[in-house]
């Protein structure tokens, strides 16, 4: 299941690339202006997460967080503000918020702080990795007293996939876990690494299968 997600931003040119860009990384977006959109889009939904810029036309972010938590609403709440002062910062926390962002900011950190915010909220499932169990410190994966070997990177990518809860991981989320930021990876190096872990996952008993999502990317199940 994608996660919902909801952000109030005024800055028309900011709030589209987010919801772009968050759409591709595998988010169900809604996106506003204001913060009494906001309210009013989330008393008749429920999102697993928010994002609201402090700085909205017609109220204050914290002010428009404070009212979510009025209404018992416990989905985590990413700040997003030109502003970096401390005491802007701690007025967001206090204001019941749980994370901060100051602009201008990396996308990929805004999707990294999100997945761990949700996370940590439950919004992203647990591993159900059917009985696979993954040693971090050997490289191996093991099912029913078997074990396989597996390179730093196969393993990487494995445990991005066990993780999931068998949903489909896009591509560039592969990359992005298997290989360092920055790094220069070509379009069929993510395949071939999937065909030998297929390999290595045949040699387990009953193990769960790599599948292709096409147009997505790939899951374990």
């Amino acid at each position: 299941m994608e996660p919902a997600l909801l952000i109030a931003e005024d800055d028309i040119h900011l709030r589209e690339l987010l919801s772009r860009t968050l759409g591709e990384e595998g988010f169900a977006v809604r996106a506003v202006a204001t913060g009494g959109e906001l309210l009013e889009l989330a008393a008749k939904h429920s999102p697993h997460a928010f994002i609201v810029d402090i700085g909205l036309p017609d109220s204050d972010g914290r002010d428009v967080c404070q009212a979510l938590r009025a209404r018992g609403v416990l989905a985590p709440v990413l700040f997003l503000t030109a502003r970096d002062a401390l005491v802007d910062r701690l007025g967001g926390f206090s204001a019941g918020g749980d994370d901060y962002l100051t602009k201008p900011f990396d996308i990929q950190e805004l999707v990294a702080r999100l997945r761990a915010l949700l996370r940590r909220a439950g919004a992203e499932a647990p591993a159900e990795a059917a009985g696979l169990v993954l040693d971090p410190a050997g490289h191996t994966i093991a099912r029913a007293g078997k074990a396989v070997s597996l390179t730093p990177t196969e393993f990487r990518l494995v445990a991005a996939l066990a993780g999931t809860g068998g949903r489909a991981l896009r591509r560039r989320e592969l990359l992005r876990a298997a290989w360092p930021h920055g790094a220069i990876v070509h379009d069929n190096t993510l395949d071939v690494y999937i065909a030998r872990l297929r390999r290595k996952l045949r040699e387990l008993p009953e193990a769960p299968e790599i599948g292709t999502v096409h147009g997505v990317g790939y899951r374990l199940g």
